[in-house]
This record gives C-alpha cells, structure tokens and sequence, in this order.
C-alpha cells in the first residue's frame, strides 16, 4: 500500500520537529510544508528533502492526505476548518482555538462535517506515562489517594511568548490536566491556584507569574497538585507522582531527572538532565506523529488526543489562570464535550 502524503502548516521550532519527524516516519510517503515566511519553509523543507506550498490554501489542495497545523494559535481554527471541508484529516497543536469560547463553534463544524481531528498532547506517547496508565487500569496501584504533577523549564521563553501565550498555566500546566484526566478517567470539579515573581520583572509586567502552585479537586474527591516554573535552573523538569492504597509511581524519575538527593552517599540520578521540552519528550513525538499517519491510512491513531478533550483541558487551565487572578477558589463547568 502506498504510503501517506503529510503536510504541516507553520514550520517554527515545533513545526520543523514535526516535518523532521514526517519524513523518517514508516509509511509517510512525502511531506509539504507551507509558512508565513516562506523562506523559511524553502530552508526547512530543503534539509529535509520536503516539498513546499506556497501558504496554506495550496498546501491543502497539494494532495496530501493529512495535514499537521503548528501556525500561531490565532490561525488554528481557519486552517482546521478549511482542511475538514476538505476532508482532510488533522493534527492541530494544542490549542485549537484561541480560548475556549472560540473552540466550542469549531468543535460543532467538525462534528457537523464528520471531521477528523485531534491534538497535540504527547505526553499521552510519552513512555513512562503509558506505563503509569497501563497500572492504573490494570488496578496495580489500588485507588489513588493524590496526585503530584511537575512542569518546569530550565529558562523562561521570550517575554514576546510569554505576552501572547495565555499564561503560565494555558501554555505549560495544561499539559499535566490533560494527562491526569487521561490517566484517571474523572473530571476536574474545583481548583485554587496561587503565583508568584521573582524572576524577570518584564513577565510579571506581561500580565504573567514565573511560578505557580495550585489544588484539583476530581469528581470522585481525589486531590491533585500542580508546580510550574519557567526558572528551574536545574534542568526541564517534567514529573508526575501517583500515589495509591496499593502502590506508588512516578514518572520522569530516571538518571536524566533534574534533581538530587540531599541524603549523604545517594548518587542517583547521575546523568545529564534534560534542557528543553523537546528533548525531554523526542521518542513521544515521534510516537505522536507516528499515530497520526496511522490514523490518516486508517490502522490506528486510538491514543491521540480528541478536539472535545483538549477543549476540556483548556476550561481547566482557564480556571486555574482566573483562580490566580481572583485570588479565590473556582468551580470549573463542565463543557460536555469531553470523551476519553
């Protein structure tokens, strides 16, 4: 069978990591890139051996089978929408639309159109991850009492980032709300949230915290906590302890974790930690990307993440940044959209 023709739409630092990825993946027969700045599309696409488009409407009439959208967020719902009247299936990076107001209209034209689409959440790809699912399915763990998820990064993004991303919790925690309701299967009902700056004076003068903490309350009464920075100095630090009646894990405890043990003689861990999100999660990119060509030849794609439950996670990350700004305790309102 003839392999799959992929194209992606925007070809920043995400958007080449996904071409990269396409053009070594089994059963991705050709890949077309398209950018704003075509001169970048043009270098990218020439390391790779890739063609290019010239913008996104020629990319989706250039024949190809499944279309990657790494765009600015703003351009996110134009390019899916467009590609599902094409009936073209898609892989949108978190999120989809701007706020979750402007998801909802999206989410009813993919519906009403029989769309394919879903969204970038690798951590579900993420080997340790997979394994922390596959024991608490399997009941290994007994009935999970707490929840306690990391992300930090090594140094803060541009301020200019910073500006446009929504917030500490919109850009970076949402990772983690996704993967434990993913992980658990229940809703978050309730978060409290607090932030703090003690970094560079331009985030907080952004409208932005450096570091945060905040509480979720699931529907069945399970706790769970979230710790974000963008100044972990240590290295990128990205960790989630489930603690149950039976059993304890902890993924992203390995050799390259960016921590060590106070206690005398421990030399765990010993190797060099992780300094990007992007290293940190390459082989579950790789799996993603790899999921989506599956899902586009129609043998698989299952773990992807649906457009519903992205949507979910990001009215809890909106939660969490109103939560931070109030000062106060937030109810967060189910969308009834989300299906695991």
């Amino acid at each position: 069978m003839a392999g799959v023709r992929i194209g992606i739409a925007g070809v920043g630092r995400i958007g080449a990591m996904h071409a990269a990825n396409a053009v070594t993946t089994p059963g991705v027969s050709s890949v077309v890139l398209a950018d704003v700045d075509a001169g970048r599309a043009r270098a990218v696409a020439g390391g790779l051996g890739a063609e290019v488009a010239a913008g996104g409407a020629q990319l989706l009439r250039s024949g190809i089978d499944g279309l990657v959208v790494a765009t600015g967020t703003a351009e996110h719902p134009a390019l899916v929408e467009a590609a599902v009247d094409a009936g073209i299936p898609v892989l949108c990076e978190k999120p989809v639309a701007p706020d979750v107001a402007s998801s909802l209209p999206l989410l009813a034209h993919v519906a009403a159109r029989g769309g394919v689409v879903r969204v970038g959440h690798q951590r579900r790809f993420d080997r340790g991850y997979a394994e922390a699912k596959r024991a608490l399915d399997a009941g290994e763990l007994g009935w999970l009492h707490a929840l306690r998820a990391v992300t930090c990064d090594q140094t803060p993004p541009p301020v200019a980032f910073i500006a446009t991303s929504g917030g500490l919790f919109r850009d970076c925690s949402v990772h983690d709300v996704d993967v434990i309701r993913w992980l658990t299967g229940r809703e978050v009902v309730e978060v409290v949230a607090r932030g703090s700056n003690n970094g560079d004076p331009a985030i907080g003068g952004v409208g932005d915290v450096d570091s945060a903490a905040a509480l979720l309350v699931l529907d069945d009464g399970t706790l769970a906590t979230l710790g974000a920075s963008r100044y972990n100095g240590a290295g990128h630090d990205v960790r989630l302890e489930l603690q149950g009646s039976r059993g304890s894990l902890v993924v992203g405890l390995d050799e390259r974790s960016a921590l060590r043990s106070a206690e005398p003689g421990v030399t765990f861990p010993a190797g060099t930690p992780h300094t990007t999100f992007a290293e940190r999660f390459a082989d579950a990119y790789r799996a993603e990307l790899a999921a989506f060509a599956d899902l586009v030849a129609g043998t698989g794609g299952e773990q992807l993440c649906t457009p519903e439950d992205a949507v979910a996670a990001s009215a809890v990350a909106d939660a969490l940044q109103r939560s931070l700004e109030e000062g106060a305790p937030v109810r967060v309102e189910p969308l009834a959209v989300a299906a695991r």
